[in-house]
């Protein structure tokens, strides 16, 4: 199924940089209707507002810690309040600890699988039924390369991660059974030049500039595929683990592509 931005209502959680700042630009050049912005930082999200006034459309900005479920139910019923209907919804905000394991704390575990698994899980929970009854929509889910295979330092991460690869499989399998025309898109791309994983080092595979990943996870959701892994295809990592031996894919990984000494370095974005 194709997919048309023109006159939809668009909602992009962590829109106040990055990833979701530009696709909230790719959406209004798309012609969306309209923008609800949700992100921590208020001030962030009202000078993103103020930036592309020139749209003409209208774009509702809403503070949101998306670690705390009592704030995201609270934004979930003011953004219903406020606005009929949501017709594409993009679950992009992510966070990072980047440490051993050993060195997370509960708070450390609570906030990353809050915010990159239990928020989409919530938001999607509470806007797709009204899209399955139009049979009309859109849940884009941000992942990740790490929901496909694993990281040190990275492991409240990767665990958020591939739940999230999980569960918008799950979605795709159900849109399928039902015979819904909702597109469920899953993106899952390599880190990111967008500050949240500075330091991080790649021997083989390049980091992503930002608008280019935008301008594929857009494209892909206008051509309704299901997966937008970037940049080394899905099959290529799920055929090498089903199909090497266990230490012939860390040979792989590791030694080859380096991908397990990737956050040695890593200092990420400056609060």
């Amino acid at each position: 199924m194709k997919y048309n931005f023109k006159d939809k209502v668009v909602l992009i959680t962590g829109s106040a940089s990055g990833i979701g700042k530009i696709l909230t630009r790719k959406v209004l050049e798309k012609g969306a209707k309209k923008v609800i912005m949700l992100d921590y930082n208020l001030e962030g999200v009202n000078q993103v507002k103020e930036e592309f006034a020139y749209f003409g459309k209208t774009i509702h900005t809403y503070q949101v810690d998306l670690s705390q479920q009592d704030q995201v139910l609270a934004v979930i019923e003011n953004v219903k309040n406020d606005i009929s209907k949501v017709d594409v919804l993009i679950n992009n905000a992510g966070v990072i600890v980047g440490k051993y394991y050993t060195d997370h704390s509960v708070n450390d575990i609570n906030y990353t699988m809050n915010i990159n698994t239990m928020a989409v899980m919530l938001l999607t929970n509470a806007f797709m039924t009204e899209m399955v009854n139009r049979n009309e929509g859109v849940i884009c889910n941000i992942a990740s390369m790490a929901g496909l295979t694993s990281t040190p330092k990275m492991a409240a991460y990767v665990a958020s991660k591939w739940a999230v690869v999980g569960f918008s499989e799950t979605l795709w399998l159900e849109m399928k059974q039902l015979k819904k025309d909702v597109i469920i898109n899953c993106v899952m791309p390599f880190y990111i030049n967008t500050g949240m994983f500075d330091g991080v080092k790649s021997r083989v595979v390049p980091i992503l500039d930002p608008e280019k990943v935008s301008t594929k996870i857009i494209s892909n959701i206008e051509k309704g595929k299901f997966r937008t892994p970037l940049p080394m295809p899905y099959w290529f990592i799920r055929t090498a683990q089903a199909l090497l031996p266990n230490k012939l894919y860390d040979f792989v990984m590791g030694d080859v592509f380096g991908i397990y000494d990737s956050m040695e370095d890593f200092k990420g974005r400056k609060k």
